[in-house]
């Protein structure tokens, strides 16, 4: 299966933040994964997580019990030993060992109807349906562990965003104390300027506990609740063309939780095959060396036990077997509703931010930019008040806020939908979205 090399790693490193592709066995031979400071890559979050996420460690001990059950599956059932002595004693003739009789017997069943061989494919079969469940809890896994690498990067954006704002608000208040010293403004000026500090202050604080809070987040994918690297690189600013929703609704069918169904019918189809045989009675070989000591002389004794099918014949376990091979088509039809409904909730978050986006960087920041520029410098000539310079330093940070936000959900998303159809976006026919939220080739 190579769901891991076409999903997982492409999932992650073409839709955001790496600048080249490399496969998991590059990420994991080039990573030092025992050590993660300094600087944190996408890269090593992966390597990190595939080494020692416990989910996927469970995953995949569940992979390895399958194929031990398949071994034991495939084995025949043991002979049986068995020592009988009649007459050993008792009365008149037999109040000695003279006449006893004693008997070794071997017993050996013999499974037929190919119970053997169609048990050991089912366990095969199974065994296989844990490896596609394996591939399925990796895609999940990385899937949230670069969406928590997105969280990380965006808060690491905002707190850069809230210490110039805190410059901008320290300067803001010396320029205002200059000029109520002066005497060119009231003192009630540089209280207000104080506030909006102590103000801005405070919401870098809480920037900085969602910072903390998204960091912890990222180190708990591989188990690690205290990390030591300082912080995430990458490039959280591209934003790509979208494919059109009809487009990836036709990629659904790539979703490992679909494919995967190929082989559940397949193993579902051989128990029907293996309740079957067990409609077949199986046959029992006895052989058996005696000794009779009364006269010196050794016999050897046969038998066959054979069980008479008569009242069960596995009835019940044929239809069981045959009604569970009907539910899957069921269950895969249902799965695929739910991919489908999930694809049209993302879909619609991902052309939501990527309009969101858009718009702010390319309409509403520079507006806001010009017009926060032309109050700061309107205010030193006394064209404009204070309220008039806090509420464009407001709306323009506020604005990049928003744009952090909207570039982090639209990546976030990015990754939901990859994980859906197993392909990274880049791979189709891109078109762009327009602010209007029209759509051109």
């Amino acid at each position: 299966m190579n769901w891991f090399l076409k999903g997982a790693v492409s999932l992650m490193v073409a839709a955001v933040l790496c600048t080249q592709n490399v496969s998991a066995q590059n990420i994991l031979g080039s990573v030092d994964a025992a050590s993660l400071t300094g600087g944190l890559t996408l890269n090593q979050v992966i390597a990190e997580v595939l080494l020692k996420n416990p989910e996927l460690q469970a995953f995949s001990l569940e992979v390895r019990a399958r194929e031990a059950r398949t071994l034991q599956a495939g084995l025949w059932p043991n002979p049986q030993l068995q020592v009988q002595s009649e007459d050993i004693t008792g009365t008149g003739d037999f109040n000695s060992f003279r006449k006893t009789q004693t008997t070794v017997q071997l017993n050996q069943w013999i499974r037929l109807g190919g119970k053997i061989a169609k048990k050991e494919r089912v366990a095969a079969l199974s065994k296989d349906l844990a490896q596609w469940d394996y591939e399925v809890q990796r895609m999940n896994v990385l899937t949230r562990a670069g969406q928590a690498f997105i969280e990380l990067l965006t808060r690491q954006e905002q707190l850069k965003l809230a210490d110039d704002l805190i410059h901008l608000a320290e300067t803001n208040f010396k320029t205002v104390s200059a000029r109520v010293e002066s005497g060119k403004v009231s003192s009630i000026q540089a209280v207000k300027a104080k506030v909006a500090l102590s103000k801005t202050r405070l919401d870098r604080e809480k920037v900085l506990s969602q910072l903390q809070s998204a960091r912890r987040r990222l180190g708990l994918n591989w188990a690690e609740p205290n990390p030591r690297f300082d912080t995430v690189i990458g490039d959280i600013y591209t934003v790509e063309a979208l494919p059109s929703y009809d487009v990836l609704l036709g990629q659904v069918e790539g979703n490992p939780n679909l494919t995967r169904w190929a082989a559940e019918m397949e193993r579902r189809q051989a128990k029907v095959e293996f309740e079957k045989s067990k409609a077949i009675p199986d046959i029992q070989l006895q052989g058996a060396f005696r000794r009779i000591e009364s006269d010196q002389a050794n016999t050897l004794v046969m038998g066959i036990t054979v069980p008479l099918n008569i009242f069960d014949r596995n009835q019940g376990g044929i239809s069981e077997a045959r009604h569970r091979l009907a539910k899957a088509e069921a269950e895969k039809s249902a799965i695929r509703l739910q991919l489908q409904t999930m694809l049209a909730e993302i879909y619609n978050q991902l052309t939501l931010s990527h309009r969101q986006a858009t718009a702010l960087k390319n309409e509403i920041l520079p507006g806001a930019q010009t017009a926060f520029g032309a109050v700061q410098e309107g205010y030193r000539f006394g064209k404009f008040g204070l309220m008039d310079v806090l509420d464009s330093q407001r709306t323009f940070f506020e604005s990049q806020s928003r744009y952090l936000e909207a570039l982090g959900n639209y990546h976030k998303a990015v990754l939901a939908i990859e994980r859906i159809i197993g392909e990274p976006l880049a791979s189709f026919n891109l078109i762009s979205i327009k602010p209007d939220g029209e759509r051109e080739k």
